[in-house]
């Protein structure tokens, strides 16, 4: 007050500019300006400046604010936080709301300031504006539950699985058996089954499960979960590692449920997974519709307004849960599953394909292209070969039996014939007889069907019906030479050197 009655002095009676009497107090010429103002509108001279005291001579220059009632300026500014979480929502739009009703409104400055000291109020970290239905975030929760087997006693410690929607909080939770790829994916089929919708982005931690290279700026998604993401037509944003800033929602629900569901369930037993999700079905409904405590309204609510309104409708079928691994086809043309082999094209050998499981379907993809299914199988170190993949020769080779390599014998000749079934009786393994069969295949291309029926009809006449001798026989030309004498033919000799043939029998 001293320094705005020596402004007036020195004004109106030393006759001084607002510039002097700006220099000569240190003040600039504006606020000069500004007291002389006051004055002349409070009909204040320096006669009667010097007359008050501070206290009325601030009432005389200054005019009290004008009062208005609260319940028509102020906003609800917990209604204001919400409605921001809705697609193309903002604060401009919000105010021409709010003003348009209401003659005593904030200008939109104090308006905007005032919100922003609202939302500052509620957490002192760097606040995430989430907008609805864009992100789900998920987790698993430190604490686990256990489960008895009935049968025999055993306990095993259930995973608590959670999920949260960022706009509304709408959580989540259920049991799984561990953390593996199947249950991570599992669980968060159930989850968009049960939000009924399915939202832009999805936000987990960078679990080994989930993610193939994990990395801080470009993490790369396993096969499955990208398979998934594309089946419900969502994106994967993963958090960057020990950054559980990057999803709060999700660890402060994930606190949420160990303190409202799993504190309340410590003292029960379970003997299956099954009763503990039924368990946990249970208060989750309470947990989503407790009412928030500084905002409107609670979880349940605030998803219906918000995200459900705005999720993607989720496809007909479920998505069916693969186990993707990357195999190198070996030199048999098979590749190695849970230790049972199975075919592929010859073509790719030493090739590395991608091989999918889906239920009981075994799938192998070269350069994204399918190239092989088999029924899967669990006997280890087995075998599913499938013709087609087999080279010319092999198929062949596999194609020949006992009875059609008789039948062909016989279409040669009745020689062959007997030649072709004295291979299947007298070796030791019928692989061995096989072997003998397809080399008298072999001679009859090169030498011709009636010269190796010929030659068998020789080579039974020696009692020497064997690969090695039709091939001599052929060789020699001997198929072409007189038939061989009979028994009945050839001389006896009585000599007691002479044993004959019933000594061989």
């Amino acid at each position: 007050m001293r320094r705005i009655r020596e402004a007036l002095r020195l004004h109106l009676q030393a006759g001084l500019s607002y510039c002097e009497v700006g220099r000569a107090l240190k003040i600039s010429k504006s606020v000069v300006g500004k007291y002389v103002s006051l004055a002349r509108v409070a009909c204040v001279d320096c006669a009667v400046a010097g007359e008050l005291t501070d206290e009325e001579l601030e009432a005389r220059l200054y005019r009290p604010p004008v009062a208005r009632s609260s319940h028509q300026l102020a906003p609800d500014f917990g209604a204001v936080h919400q409605e921001l979480k809705r697609p193309g929502v903002t604060l401009m739009l919000l105010w021409e709301e709010y003003a348009g009703a209401n003659p005593l409104a904030y200008k939109y400055t104090s308006f905007c300031v005032k919100y922003r000291e609202f939302a500052k109020a509620q957490q002192r970290s760097m606040r995430q504006v989430h907008i609805a239905g864009e992100k789900l975030f998920v987790d698993y929760a430190g604490d686990t539950v256990p489960v008895v087997d009935a049968s025999s006693g055993e306990i095993t410690r259930a995973q608590i699985f959670v999920a949260v929607l960022g706009a509304s909080n709408y959580t989540f939770a259920c049991a799984t058996p561990r953390q593996t790829t199947e249950d991570w994916i599992a669980a968060q089929v159930l989850a968009l089954e049960f939000i009924g919708g399915a939202p832009k982005l999805i936000v987990p931690d960078q679990a080994r499960a989930l993610i193939k290279t994990p990395g801080r700026y470009d993490p790369e998604p396993g096969r499955a979960y990208e398979e998934f993401a594309q089946h419900y037509g969502c994106a994967v944003l993963p958090a960057r590692p020990a950054h559980p800033r990057d999803k709060p929602k999700v660890e402060a629900a994930v606190l949420l449920v160990q303190r409202w569901i799993l504190a309340r369930l410590r003292n029960r037993r379970f003997f299956s997974l099954g009763e503990l999700n039924k368990a946990i079905g249970l208060l989750l409904t309470d947990l989503n519709q407790r009412p928030f405590k500084r905002l409107p309204g609670c979880r349940r609510s605030a998803f219906e307004q918000l995200d459900a309104p705005v999720l993607r409708p989720l496809p007909v079928a479920r998505f069916a849960i693969s186990r993707w691994k990357c195999a190198k086809v070996n030199v048999d043309y098979h590749v190695e599953f849970d230790g049972h082999y199975y075919s592929v094209p010859h073509r790719l050998v030493g090739a590395k394909l991608d091989v999918r499981v889906t239920g009981p379907l075994l799938e192998c993809f070269s350069a994204n292209q399918r190239v092989a299914s088999h029924p899967l199988t669990a006997v280890r170190g087995g075998f599913t070969t499938t013709p087609e993949h087999m080279p010319a020769s092999h198929r062949a080779h596999l194609e020949w039996t006992p009875a059609k390599l008789i039948a062909w014998g016989e279409r040669i000749g009745v020689s062959t014939a007997a030649v072709v079934s004295w291979q299947m009786t007298h070796r030791p393994h019928p692989e061995q007889g096989y072997r003998a069969c397809l080399g008298l295949l072999a001679l009859a291309r090169k030498y011709s069907a009636p010269r190796l029926e010929a030659a068998c009809t020789r080579a039974m006449a020696i009692r020497a019906p064997n690969l090695r001798s039709v091939t001599s026989i052929l060789k020699c030309g001997l198929d072409s030479s007189p038939k061989p004498l009979g028994t009945a033919d050839n001389p006896v000799v009585a000599h007691e050197n002479v044993r004959g043939p019933d000594y061989y029998h």
